[in-house]
């Protein structure tokens, strides 16, 4: 169990891997329950939170519980994208910049349009749906992240990212198709599959910009894949949930 171990370790501030080391590779396979674990965390505080605060506020605690509970590791890594991605013309000075520890013009607009997205997104998830979106939202941006491991190579030679894409076998993507079409079908109904074919064909279509602009994929290049998903899989759901309830009739419930 060192995969679901590291996955954990990796993906979250639970203290369950020792400092320093590295995930492996089989670790992405437990990507996407990971998510479902967060996804969990964030229903049970927003049952204790709507008890006596506005949505608003309750928006407010999901993002920041969500960062703490993260590290806000796929925050930095979009915004490290941002500044590298849009502030540079080749794809040797975009991995300088992916380097570089001081924060551009870009990466203060990005995180700023990104934490605004979220929070309102967050604060005005449709009762309809809102359990079942909360729970697998995190899910699914994880599988995306999965899914660009799996589907193109690694920029550098070297990265924190690296040893989570050398050596994937077939079962680590089969593993968290299945967990995220579980999850997704249990808790959304069929509405939770189509925010998966969704988010699937969105997070290729990132993984290929990225990996056109940089000569691979990095450890960057998956949190904005993940960030990015968690958005559509919110806009998607705040949309269709109470336009289409019939579509997240979730048969758990």
């Amino acid at each position: 169990m060192d995969g679901l171990r590291h996955a954990f370790g990796f993906l979250t501030i639970l203290p369950v891997s020792s400092a320093g080391e590295t995930p492996t590779s089989t670790a992405r396979a437990w990507f996407p329950l990971v998510g479902l674990a967060l996804g969990a965390a964030l229903v049970g505080l927003d049952a204790a939170a709507r008890v006596g605060l506005p949505q608003i506020v309750v928006g407010a605690l999901l993002l920041s519980a969500l960062l703490i509970l993260t590290r806000a590791l796929h925050t930095e890594g979009f915004l490290d994208c941002c500044d590298g991605l849009f502030g540079a013309y080749t794809a040797e000075d975009r991995l300088r910049i992916l380097r570089d520890t001081h924060v551009g013009a870009f990466a203060v607009i990005g995180g700023a349009a990104l934490i605004a997205t979220k929070w309102s997104l967050l604060a005005g998830t449709p009762e309809e749906a809102r359990i079942g979106l909360l729970l697998v939202f995190p899910c699914l941006s994880r599988f995306g992240m999965l899914l660009t491991m799996a589907a193109f190579p690694y920029a550098r030679a070297q990265g924190v990212g690296s040893s989570l894409q050398r050596d994937g076998r077939w079962w680590h993507l089969a593993m968290g198709l299945v967990t995220t079409a579980l999850a997704s079908a249990l808790f959304l109904g069929p509405g939770g599959l189509v925010l998966l074919a969704a988010g699937s064909v969105a997070a290729l279509g990132l993984g290929c910009w990225i990996a056109g602009k940089l000569g691979g994929m990095t450890g960057d290049g998956y949190g904005t894949v993940n960030e990015l998903g968690e958005v559509l899989a919110l806009i998607l759901g705040v949309a269709l949930a109470p336009a289409l309830p019939d579509l997240f009739d979730a048969p758990f419930w």
